[in-house]
């Protein structure tokens, strides 16, 4: 049941400035809390520290990890060493890039539900965020959570004003916790033998990006950033709906919003007794994460059926703390590499890759153009419709990898949306084609928003620069001849060619100079035999006679040549 909000002026403006003053106050002792932690890390004050460490080191001797880490091994790992680590696994799934194709796939298995933090501790979370008990923001909170994850819990209750509503509320210390724990995973790959997925991955690599994004997801205010942005581009779309952001009580580690009294996404016997069309739903489902990806570059990285809600008609997304987001340029090379892979061109998807992602060193473009070409050798002549969005991008992924092109972050965000989207749809409505609803969008798009007239102006400007450079060719090709002519150019080539090439061109230039000399002794034979020089031989020249015999050897060595090579 949705809920409106009518006393959203109810504080006063001096209420509001003194609650950002807290939530800074918070902030600076949530860093002094990290540069303890930081220094107790350092092993000046090693108690916890130390006793970490014994736990980690015991799970890794427990599963032998000096012989290697298999997918399951790693998960395995990460469930022992508790729901810090689970939620490390998570973040890891996403990155396919750095990551291969079987660690994220078995780590996507990993499961966020761990158990709850005691209710003293959430009152108390409550209270630092709050600067006060609760229970005067609050008619009731239940003390039961509605679900527990590795980095926050979530409680059902009712403010003061009568909206039934959700906290969200972040583990106590989690912060610190996380801190220390992905310090000592830095110090445990340095246990890791060199055949391991060491040689597949930077590590080091994936733990920073791990915690860049753990940061972002436990600051609270900057998934409700998220929520507002989210609902200001989906607000014109009847068939969605944002949970109300309950804005003057979120914090940093507190987040308020409606409670959602909906029916989850893949409960199809109940959707079906409520009168829904699963069709309808999954057809609505792509049409708006396709427009969040195509149209808003922004869009949810998580659409998994926990998080997606069917309440009144209208599918409701939740859980904002994990979303993507694509510029248009980006979007733009996407679609370039799509239309290759239809297209059968090689090297639209070449450039598409090039452009997309950054090198880790100089790229091999011929052995780039090598990988693609094996790519396309797999779909073969697949027709736009058929294409499967998801094995392409995995597929190219792959290829990046291959070849240490590390792709944008939003493009791993994408690859893991669509993977739970096509999990959904397997699973409400399996005969639904996401690439024909994509293509049906697009096609919308540039006959209603006008986007032909901007392709239209793009090709404009290409053929007038394309003509200005016309103009200068004739000048550049002058001075590049009388550069040649002066010695002053120098052209650098970079040739490769396969075997069966270098032989051939091998034997046409051999039989070229062979052919020249033949072609100087006839001619040659030919002038001397004009004139009285001595000796003779048959009457003319020997020297010409020598001259017609050497080039009568010449062709018969081609001749033999000729017939054994057939």
């Amino acid at each position: 049941m949705g809920v409106t909000k009518n006393d959203s002026t109810m504080k006063s403006e001096a209420d509001q400035a003194q609650r950002k003053n807290l939530e800074v106050e918070i902030q600076q002792d949530k860093n002094e809390k990290s540069n303890t932690a930081g220094k107790k890390s350092n092993g000046k004050d090693t108690g916890t520290y130390k006793e970490r460490l014994k736990e980690i080191t015991a799970v890794l001797h427990k599963h032998a990890i000096t012989r290697g880490v298999s997918p399951e091994k790693l998960r395995l790992i990460l469930t022992d060493l508790g729901p810090t680590f689970i939620k490390l696994g998570q973040i890891m799934s996403m990155r396919s890039d750095i990551l291969p194709k079987r660690y994220c796939d078995e780590l996507m298995k990993l499961c966020s539900d761990v158990d709850p933090m005691p209710f003293a501790e959430v009152e108390e979370v409550l209270r630092e965020a709050f600067g006060c008990p609760w229970q005067e923001e609050f008619q009731e909170i239940q003390p039961r959570p509605l679900g527990s994850a590795s980095i926050a819990q979530v409680h059902r209750a009712i403010l003061k004003t009568g909206e039934e509503v959700v906290v969200k509320v972040q583990r106590k210390g989690i912060y610190e916790v996380m801190a220390r724990d992905i310090g000592l995973m830095k110090k445990a790959v340095k246990l890791l033998p060199p055949v391991t997925i060491k040689e597949a991955v930077d590590l080091n690599l994936v733990l920073e990006e791990l915690w860049r994004v753990t940061q972002e997801e436990m600051n609270f205010l900057t998934e409700a950033a998220n929520m507002e942005e989210f609902s200001r581009k989906n607000k014109n779309v009847a068939f969605v709906k944002t949970p109300i952001l309950y804005r003057e009580y979120t914090t940093a580690n507190v987040l308020v919003m409606e409670y959602i009294d909906g029916i989850p996404i893949d409960d199809k016997e109940t959707l079906l007794a409520g009168g829904y069309d699963l069709d309808e739903i999954g057809s609505k489902f792509v049409d708006n994460f396709i427009k969040q990806v195509m149209d808003d570059g922004f869009f949810h990285a998580d659409p998994h059926p926990g998080n997606i809600m069917i309440q009144g008609g209208r599918i409701v997304w939740i859980d904002m703390g994990m979303m993507g987001r694509l510029n248009d340029h980006d979007r733009e090379l996407i679609g370039q590499a799509i239309e290759g892979v239809a297209l059968n061109d090689i090297g639209k998807i070449q450039d598409a890759v090039l452009a997309l992602g950054e090198f880790k060193g100089k790229p091999d473009q011929s052995r780039l153009y090598t990988d693609i070409r094996d790519l396309m050798a797999k779909y073969g002549t697949t027709d736009m419709g058929e294409i499967d969005i998801v094995d392409i991008l995995t597929d190219l992924m792959d290829v990046m990898k291959e070849n240490k092109i590390v792709m944008p972050h939003g493009l791993t965000m994408l690859a893991r949306g669509l993977t739970h989207m096509e999990g959904v749809l397997a699973d409400i409505s399996p005969d639904i084609n996401m690439v024909q609803i994509a293509a049906a969008r697009l096609k919308g798009n540039l006959l209603e928003n006008g986007n032909w007239k901007k392709q239209m102006k793009g090709t404009g400007k290409k053929l007038y620069r394309s003509m200005l450079r016309a103009v200068d060719i004739p000048a550049l090709a002058a001075d590049f001849l009388q550069g040649c002519m002066k010695g002053q150019t120098k052209i650098n080539l970079d040739l490769h060619a396969s075997d069966d090439l270098a032989w051939l061109m091998r034997r046409l230039i051999r039989n070229i100079v062979l052919g020249l000399w033949v072609m100087a002794l006839l001619i040659s034979s030919s002038i001397i035999c004009t004139t009285d020089m001595t000796p003779k031989m048959f009457g003319i020249p020997a020297l010409g006679v020598l001259g017609y015999f050497g080039a009568l050897v010449i062709l018969m060595y081609l001749f033999i040549k000729h017939f054994m090579k057939k």
